[in-house]
């Protein structure tokens, strides 16, 4: 096998750790917040500031867990072991979180924030050192995206499973009580997941050495001097604010799904349908990215993604409630692009960190800090696509369980569409400022080289 060439059971192995952790992700995104409203009963106003307060928090513990990362060293290896370390916490929380216990209104918002915060700190915990572990398999450039894109077609893999499987399983364990069907269904995805990291450990290697870092242990000082210095790397800060501006997009398109189809169309028997399918479309797009980033440049394929997951999300404005299956079809084909351009972020980020290491000649590898702070960028964007999604339910008058009001079917229908469509215009407005190009890695690569 060529130098830095990656096997195909490598690429699947890696990518079923993402599998394990969209299980959480996709739940999170498609059904947390119908669970909260139309089974727990949170208002969608107090539900949309609960998020806001966890992404909060996550700005404090994602540089804390990049930083740890970084200066782990085991047996096992400095980004792997987190992967089984974590894994049994995970599936604990992920029950917990759907969970409905009988408590006040103000116990239940209480029990559900502290519950989600728990399972979202948990997350960072392994998808920081998860993240990282993919940028130290190769230094390959090309088979660092192909790693990515099997990672997003895993994860959508993983996902559409996952969304495709919970309501079966709500009902059939429930049996029409979701309160009680809520909590077995997920306590099966969580299995899943723990089998999808150790699948992922013992498929995984870490190949590119790095000089340990002379900083011994943890602190305060520490971890901030760390996460600063991230600011200098322009191009690390591009691609964060990409990924915060496509997640913000995604989540409140996949928030408001659910109401759209239930709502809008008036057909809640296709929620399962309209998500899954549009998931197996993701897989397709990240598979495809695997292949042609091996004939062209990441960024100009990462402009042609955005184009046309614009163009893909302006016809919904056209349609009436009679138009389901126009809007169905899509659905499907925005995935598509969607997923192209997830897996491109996530391959461009190594590339900054090598343009930061060719910019200060650093040998100490910083790799689980700088996905920190994307996954930062990540979590605020889905956090900030939440909190839009549900502030503009409650802003439109949504109700739970009833009809609703034209305006407020015109509002879920505005919401599906203003995420994909605004945030996008922006990426490819700042698109320019990003100079990583194929060659212009294959230069600093180079250099590297003759400083080392």
């Amino acid at each position: 096998m060529s130098e830095g060439m990656l096997s195909v059971r490598e690429k699947i192995g890696y990518g079923l750790g993402d599998a394990g952790c969209n299980v959480v992700f996709q739940v999170v995104i498609n059904y947390l917040a119908i669970f909260y409203t139309d089974v727990v009963g949170i208002s969608a106003a107090s539900l949309a500031t609960m998020m806001l307060c966890v992404r909060l928090i996550d700005g404090f513990t994602d540089p804390i867990m990049g930083s740890i990362a970084d200066r782990t060293s085991s047996s096992l290896g400095k980004y792997r072991p987190y992967l089984i370390w974590l894994s049994i916490p995970y599936a604990v929380l992920f029950v917990a979180t759907f969970l409905s216990p009988d408590l006040s209104d103000q116990g239940k918002m209480i029990y559900a924030f502290t519950t989600y915060a728990l399972l979202m700190l948990c997350y960072t915990g392994i998808n920081i050192p998860y993240s990282a572990l993919g940028g130290v398999m190769t230094k390959n450039i090309t088979e660092r995206a192909s790693l990515q894109s099997y990672r997003m077609a895993l994860a959508m893999a993983g996902g559409a499973a996952v969304v495709y499987t919970v309501p079966i399983l709500v009902e059939y364990f429930g049996v029409g009580d979701d309160a009680a069907g809520y909590p077995l269904a997920i306590f099966v995805m969580a299995l899943v997941a723990m089998v999808c990291f150790f699948l992922c450990f013992i498929s995984s290697e870490e190949r590119v050495p790095h000089e340990p870092d002379q900083d011994a242990g943890v602190n305060i000082g520490l971890v901030l001097k760390d996460f600063l210095s991230l600011r200098y790397n322009s191009q690390l800060v591009l691609i964060s604010f990409f990924t915060f501006l496509i997640l913000v997009a995604v989540v409140m398109r996949g928030t408001v799904t659910a109401y759209y189809i239930k709502y809008f169309f008036g057909r809640e028997d296709l929620i399962n349908d309209f998500i899954t399918w549009g998931m197996l479309a993701g897989i397709a797009g990240a598979l495809t990215t695997s292949w042609l980033t091996k004939r062209f440049c990441k960024v100009m394929l990462l402009r042609i993604g955005m184009v046309f997951m614009i163009m893909l999300h302006l016809p919904f404005l056209l349609l009436s409630a009679d138009d389901v299956f126009f809007a169905f079809g899509l659905a499907i084909a925005a995935n598509f692009p969607h997923m192209m351009v997830m897996a491109l972020l996530f391959a461009m980020v190594p590339d900054t960190v090598e343009y930061g290491a060719h910019l200060v000649t650093e040998k100490v590898n910083k790799m689980a800090l700088a996905f920190s702070g994307h996954l930062l960028a990540l979590k605020f964007g889905i956090a900030a696509g939440g909190s839009l999604a549900l502030g503009c339910l409650a802003y439109f008058g949504y109700v739970a369980n009833a009809e609703q009001t034209e305006r407020t079917l015109n509002g879920i229908m505005l919401t599906y569409v203003a995420g994909p469509v605004v945030c996008g215009f922006v990426v490819l407005m700042l698109l320019p400022r990003y100079i990583l190009s194929n060659a212009k890695m294959r230069e600093i690569g180079g250099a590297l080289k003759n400083v080392t």
